[in-house]
């Protein structure tokens, strides 16, 4: 673990789990906290109030880093937290801009709640965690675009999942089965509920690949995340969380993103 990946995931660790916030703060941080969580304030500050208030209502809190990496100043970080005995159980795809001194300077998210089973019976975040094929970065990154600029948006062309995704595809949406034939059917669907309009941010190291971006489900706004694994030079499997946008006026910050 580099030290730009140790610091984000410190403030998960200490400023959350253990609910340090002045020590999160101040030791993992640069000159400023920008924050795109729409329900916290921007600022080292804001973070120090939402979470005070956040650990008094959630006591007993379990929070695992399930993975993690960097790419250049951006880092990924897959988390689970469980709190108070399971009472809400969450999954969370953060991304994370760090300064010169690898200290985190930024903030985006997507959480979506644990799905302890999916229709081919995996969990929201089971699966392989090494990052291997380090050489293979940009060029993962590279078909990762494709694929989703193909399958995901209006003006793409879904048959890239033919020459691009692994038939043995594994899904860790909550929603969707293993394989291929349902991810084409779904991308070829011309009344699917959800669209991608722009990838914002697109983060990978060797077989993984993360991104993040601003789509439309049914009309409303959404940030989606996904984070794909590669192999052989096929997508074999798939992670995600999507959450609503919240109104403007609702915002305590500049917004997701």
């Amino acid at each position: 673990m580099n030290s730009k990946v140790h610091n984000a995931s410190q403030i998960y660790l200490v400023g959350i789990r253990d609910g340090d916030f002045d020590r999160a703060m101040d030791e993992f941080t640069g000159d400023r906290y920008t924050q795109h969580n729409a329900d916290v304030k921007d600022g080292k500050e804001g973070f120090k109030e939402f979470f005070k208030d956040f650990v008094e209502r959630n006591p007993k809190r379990d929070i695992e880093i399930v993975r993690s990496f960097s790419d250049g100043n951006l880092v990924f970080v897959h988390a689970y937290q469980n709190l108070n005995d399971g009472a809400a159980q969450y999954v969370t795809l953060d991304f994370f801009d760090t300064d010169e001194n690898d200290k985190v300077v930024e903030h985006w998210d997507v959480l979506t709640e644990f799905a302890e089973t999916t229709p081919s019976g995996h969990t929201s975040t089971d699966g392989p965690t090494e990052v291997v094929d380090l050489e293979k970065t940009e060029e993962n990154k590279a078909l990762v675009r494709r694929l989703m600029e193909g399958a995901l948006m209006k003006d793409g062309d879904p048959r890239v999942i033919l020459e691009l995704v692994h038939e043995n595809y594994i899904q860790h949406n909550k929603e969707v089965p293993d394989g291929r034939a349902p991810f084409l059917a779904l991308a070829s669907d011309p009344n699917r509920p959800l669209w991608y309009q722009e990838i914002f941010m697109l983060v990978g190291s060797g077989n993984f690949v993360a991104a993040l971006s601003k789509a439309t489900w049914e009309g409303e706004d959404y940030a989606q995340a996904d984070l794909f694994r590669v192999e052989n030079g096929l997508v074999v499997e798939h992670w995600d969380a999507a959450e609503k946008i919240k109104p403007r006026e609702e915002w305590v910050n500049s917004g997701k993103f």
